[in-house]
C-alpha cells in the first residue's frame, strides 16, 4: 500500500509564448483533469492512499508547497508535464527529492509522452507514463519494486541501470464508461472558475478522448488519433454529481464535442429529462453543427459555443487543413446567435504563406462575424506537429529546438514562429492590434458593463480591459 501524491505545480515559470499576457493571467482557474482522473481511478481500483495538490488554484509558493508534501509524507509523487510548465515541474521534483530522496517521481502528459528519454534524463524522474495513463498507472504502482516485471509493460519508460527503456505505446482505454469520474473532492473545487462567468463555481469535463480531424498545427493527433466518447448516461450522471456539490457552470472540453450528432441529441435528452438546471459550454467545429442540433443544445442550457475558425481567409484555411468555408462559419456564427447561444471565435495568426493583408483580412472578418468573444493567437509550431516539420525541413525553425528545450530545460527559452512571411515582432504587433480592434469598440464595451454580475467579476473584467488598453 503507497500514499500516492498528485501535484499540479504552480506556474511562476511558464515559458510565455508572446501571447498576450491577458490570454493567461486574467481567465481563471480549472481543475487540473488529467491528474484527477488517474486520481478517480486509483481510488477505485486499489486500496493506495491518494490526494492531490493543486499548487496554482491555491496560489502555493514553493516554500508553501515543501511543507504540504512534507505533510502528506507520500511514497509516490505524479506530476503532469507540458512543455510550457517543464521548468516549474523540474522545481517540484528538486523540492519533493529534497524532502526524502526515496520518494518515487512518476512523470505523464503531452511533453513526456513525446520525449519519453529525455523526460527521464531529468535529475529525480523515476518513471515516464505514456499516452492515456489510468491503467499503466495502476500497473507501474503494482511493479514499481520490480524491475524484471516492468519489462513486460506497456505504456510506461524507466531507467534499467545506465539503459532507458521506452515500451511500445498501445491499447487506449477503448470504454471510457469503466473510468470513474475525475477525483474532484480531492480538490478545492469552489475555488475554480472563469472570466466568462462571473462569479459562479465552474468545473471541467470530457465526454470524450481523441479527435478526428487532422490540423496541420494541432498536437492531438499524437496523444491519440482514435475518437471515444462517452455513453449520455455516463456524461450525465457525472453532470449531476457535480451539481450536487453546488458547481453551477461546466465547461465541456472535448476537442470537439459535436463529433457524432446522435450523441450530442441524446446528452442534451438526458439532461431534459433529469431536468438539470445549470450553465454549460462547448467547443465544436462549424461543419459539425446544424439548426436541430443548436436548438437542442439551448434547451438543454448550453450557453456558449466556441468555435475553431482560425482564418478569415480559405487560403490559410486550407493551409492549416481546417476543412471548413467561411461561409459555412458566417451562417453558423448567425444562426448560433438567432437561437440564443452566446459564441466564442479563436483565430491563429502568422500561418505559412499568411501576409499582412491575410492577417488584416482575418481581422475585418472577426469584427463582421459579431461573434461575442474573440481569441487570437500567434501560430506556436509545437513539437510533433505537421506544421513543425515543415518548419524544420524548410528551415523556417534552423533546429529542432523542443528537442533541444527537452534535453536542457532553461527558463529562458523563447518559442519559435513561422517567419517566413513577417517578424516576430510584426506578428506581436499584429495580435496587440488584433485584440484592440475587436474588444475596445464601444459596443462590445457597453455590452460588456451591462452583464457584469458583481464587483469581483467587475473587477477581472476591468483588469483585462486595462491590459488590453496597455497592449504596444
Amino acid at each position: 500500500l503507497m500514499k500516492v501524491l498528485f501535484i499540479n505545480p504552480p506556474n511562476q515559470n511558464e515559458i510565455i509564448s508572446c501571447n498576450p499576457e491577458i490570454i493567461k493571467k486574467e481567465r481563471g482557474y480549472d481543475p487540473p483533469l488529467g491528474i484527477l482522473y488517474l486520481a478517480g481511478y486509483l481510488e477505485k481500483n486499489s486500496n493506495h492512499q491518494v490526494s492531490v495538490i493543486d499548487a496554482q488554484v491555491e496560489k502555493l509558493s514553493y516554500s508553501q508547497l515543501t511543507q504540504r508534501i512534507e505533510e502528506s509524507s507520500p511514497d509516490v509523487v505524479g506530476i503532469t508535464a507540458m512543455t510550457f510548465t517543464l521548468i516549474d515541474v523540474i522545481k517540484v521534483i528538486e523540492l519533493v527529492k529534497k524532502i526524502d530522496s526515496r520518494i518515487k517521481i512518476i512523470l505523464g502528459g503531452p511533453h513526456a509522452h513525446i520525449y519519453p528519454k529525455e523526460t527521464l534524463d531529468i535529475p529525480g524522474v523515476d518513471f515516464v507514463v505514456l499516452g492515456e495513463g489510468e491503467k499503466p498507472l495502476l500497473e507501474l504502482l503494482e511493479n514499481i519494486e520490480n524491475p524484471e516485471e516492468l519489462k513486460n509493460m506497456k505504456n510506461i519508460a524507466f531507467k534499467d541501470g545506465d539503459q532507458i527503456i521506452v515500451s511500445e505505446c498501445q491499447d487506449y482505454n477503448q470504454n471510457l464508461d469503466e473510468l470513474p469520474f475525475p477525483a474532484m473532492h480531492l480538490t478545492p473545487y469552489k475555488k475554480y472558475w472563469s472570466i466568462l462567468s462571473g462569479d459562479k463555481v465552474i468545473t471541467t469535463m470530457f465526454t470524450s478522448r481523441g479527435c478526428p480531424y487532422r490540423c496541420t498545427f494541432c498536437d492531438r493527433p499524437n496523444m491519440g488519433k482514435l475518437f471515444r466518447a462517452r455513453s449520455s448516461k455516463n456524461v450525465v450522471d457525472e453532470i449531476e454529481e457535480r451539481l450536487k456539490m453546488g458547481i453551477e457552470e461546466i465547461f465541456i472540453y472535448d476537442d470537439t464535442f459535436t463529433v457524432n450528432k446522435q450523441r450530442v441529441i441524446d446528452i442534451c435528452d438526458e439532461i431534459i429529462k433529469r431536468n438539470l438546471k445549470f450553465s454549460w459550454d462547448i467547443r465544436a467545429r462549424v461543419d459539425t453543427v446544424n439548426q436541430e442540433i443548436l436548438e437542442k443544445l439551448k434547451q438543454a442550457g448550453c450557453a456558449r459555443i466556441h468555435y475553431g475558425v482560425e482564418s478569415g481567409t480559405e487560403k490559410i484555411l486550407k493551409v492549416l487543413n481546417k476543412g471548413i468555408h467561411l461561409d459555412q462559419v458566417k451562417e453558423v456564427f448567425s444562426l448560433t446567435k438567432k437561437i440564443g447561444i452566446s459564441t466564442f471565435a479563436y483565430f491563429i495568426i502568422g500561418c505559412p504563406t499568411e501576409t499582412k493583408e491575410d492577417i488584416l483580412q482575418t481581422i475585418k472578418f472577426a469584427k463582421k462575424l459579431d461573434t461575442d468573444f474573440v481569441q487570437i493567437t500567434l501560430l506556436t509550431p509545437f513539437p510533433a506537429t505537421k506544421i513543425y516539420n515543415d518548419a524544420l525541413e524548410q528551415g523556417i525553425i534552423k533546429e529542432d529546438y523542443w528537442l533541444e528545450f527537452a534535453k536542457n530545460p532553461r527558463p529562458d527559452f523563447k518559442t519559435k514562429y513561422w517567419t517566413e512571411e513577417l517578424s516576430n515582432q510584426e506578428l506581436f504587433k499584429f495580435i496587440n492590434y488584433a485584440y484592440k480592434q475587436f474588444y475596445l469598440r464601444p459596443n462590445f464595451i457597453l455590452k460588456t458593463l451591462k452583464e457584469i454580475t458583481s464587483f469581483n467579476d467587475f473587477v477581472r473584467k476591468a483588469k483585462a480591459g486595462f491590459k488590453i488598453i496597455s497592449m504596444k
